[in-house]
């Protein structure tokens, strides 16, 4: 189906023009309804996006990703019966309840109750294996390992990294795990994985444009070279607002560069330019989804605006994060830091 290519470049609306002319032409082949919900997600029209949906279950049309759809784009509106319908929904589904569960995984995951995230994600896992997927399973694993690293958990974060890459070696997984590992000071493991995804694809638009340049650049970060981070993270602006195997299909979001530029830029001490880019990924809603930066953006800013002297922005936006995390397990790292962080505004 033609636009689909388009997604990979963040030509959303050739996708959805694409999709209503063979919705029109072809009114039952279901994956254009996918790519006309698609395309509205990735520009945060959430309305638009069920609309495609509802299009198509009036034909009676059902695939998984109509429902793993449906469940985050409740998520994003705050519909917390829309996600519970959504749940019930894809029950005993072969294609869709090991995908929805991995969602509620990152749902949890984002909003600091890793309890509960873990439970659903080993669940996920459990349900990908028991109908053979072992790749959703392992990119499921690599997800949670990112999110531990994410918030200060480094030795569950290598933990799953590496078990997810026992399972696989496809191209998604093996950069959420080098990912993971790059942010809990694996620098050699991370980088070791760069170079294979470098090599192994060396034309494709994903690792080209995305996930290598962000581990090289989390590399010069770690090592003290921030200016040398942001100048490896320049090649990512072309496709920033496009997806990649890991958001297009919400095992987690978009925007690891400019979190990744973001953290380069604070090092550099260039605050106002950092802050953009957090803002940038509060303000693409779509293509960030689940992914647990969508909630540490906020934290992010806070700090950007705590060390460029603007109080007032920096407790705002701490504040933000909090009231995010209002439910989360109180002992996790970033979350103690944010508090203490937060006091001494």
């Amino acid at each position: 189906m033609g636009g689909l290519s388009a997604m990979g470049t963040g030509r959303f609306e050739k996708v959805i023009e694409q999709a209503k002319k063979t919705i029109a032409s072809q009114p039952d082949f279901a994956l254009a309804y996918t790519s006309l919900a698609v395309g509205n997600f990735f520009l945060d029209r959430f309305e638009e996006a069920e609309d495609g949906l509802r299009l198509a279950s009036a034909r009676k049309l059902e695939i998984p990703a109509f429902l793993v759809y449906r469940y985050n784009i409740a998520f994003l509106k705050g519909d917390q019966a829309q996600m519970n319908q959504a749940v019930a929904l894809a029950k005993g589904k072969h294609g869709a309840e090991h995908w929805i569960t991995h969602s509620q995984a990152l749902v949890m995951a984002r909003s600091g109750r890793l309890q509960e995230a873990r439970t659903f994600s080993s669940r996920a896992r459990d349900l990908a294996r028991q109908v053979g997927t072992l790749e959703a399973a392992a990119t499921y694993q690599a997800a949670a390992a990112v999110w531990e690293a994410c918030y200060g958990n480094a030795a569950e974060a290598r933990r799953n990294a590496t078990a997810a890459l026992a399972l696989s070696s496809g191209r998604d997984v093996e950069y959420a795990a080098a990912l993971a590992l790059a942010l809990s000071g694996e620098l050699s493991r991370s980088q070791a994985l760069a170079g294979d995804l470098e090599k192994r694809f060396p034309e494709d638009t994903f690792a080209r444009f995305t996930y290598v340049p962000v581990l090289r650049a989390l590399s010069s970060l770690n090592r003290g070279h921030p200016a040398d981070s942001i100048e490896q993270l320049r090649i990512a602006l072309s496709y920033e607002l496009a997806v990649n195997g890991l958001n297009r299909n919400l095992y987690l979001g978009g925007l690891h560069s400019a979190y990744g530029r973001g953290e380069a830029l604070v090092a550099a001490r260039r605050y106002a330019e950092a802050a953009a880019e957090f803002q940038k990924i509060l303000d693409h809603r779509g293509i960030v989804g689940a992914d647990p930066i969508g909630a540490l953006a906020h934290l992010k800013l806070g700090r950007a605006f705590g060390l460029s002297g603007d109080t007032a922005k920096a407790k705002t936006a701490y504040q933000d994060f909090l009231n995010l995390w209002k439910d989360a397990d109180p002992d996790i790292p970033i979350l103690k830091q944010a508090k203490a962080e937060y006091a001494r505004l």
